[in-house]
């Protein structure tokens, strides 16, 4: 007979992303327009944003996280740093950048019937920490992320 925990683990992995997801109107979400100060109000509190086509319905066009900041934030280059070059969109250079010019283009999706097993294997092979849960036309529904399957398989156990 199945252990209760493993038994719960075999139902959590079973479960499909439009059970679990956020929905696009509180996944995180701007325009490939917005400005710096527009990115990182989203960021700062979920540490990801979804960048969108405009209007209605939203088509998915890209991600900024955490990680990309890097690129951003880092400091200007010495002459003992040769081992790397400064990204043009780093902000030493002054330059005002848009979503678009900062984002990761094709974000990896997720469709609302793939389950949890599917997107926990696509997190670990691309290494990413959420996913947008998009429709057949790439139109975003929602997001799922590491954070969601950790408090969905939480409340499963207790």
């Amino acid at each position: 007979m199945m252990s209760e925990t493993k038994k719960s683990l075999h139902d959590f992995y079973e479960t499909k992303m439009i059970d679990i997801m956020h929905t696009v109107t509180t996944a995180p979400c701007i325009q490939k327009d917005a400005s710096l100060d527009h990115v990182l109000s989203p960021l700062k509190d979920h540490g990801y944003v979804w960048v969108v086509s405009k209007g209605v319905p939203k088509r998915i066009l890209g991600v900024i996280t955490e990680s990309d900041m890097i690129a951003l934030l880092s400091p200007p280059i010495t002459s003992l740093q040769t081992f790397d070059t400064p990204d043009a969109r780093s902000l030493q250079f002054g330059v005002p950048l848009t979503a678009e010019e900062i984002m990761s283009k094709k974000p990896v999706p997720a469709s609302p019937e793939e389950t949890v097993r599917d997107v926990i294997v696509k997190m670990k092979q691309f290494h990413v920490k959420q996913l947008p849960v998009v429709d057949h036309e790439g139109v975003l529904l929602g997001d799922i992320t590491l954070h969601q399957f950790i408090e969905s398989y939480y409340k499963e156990i207790l």
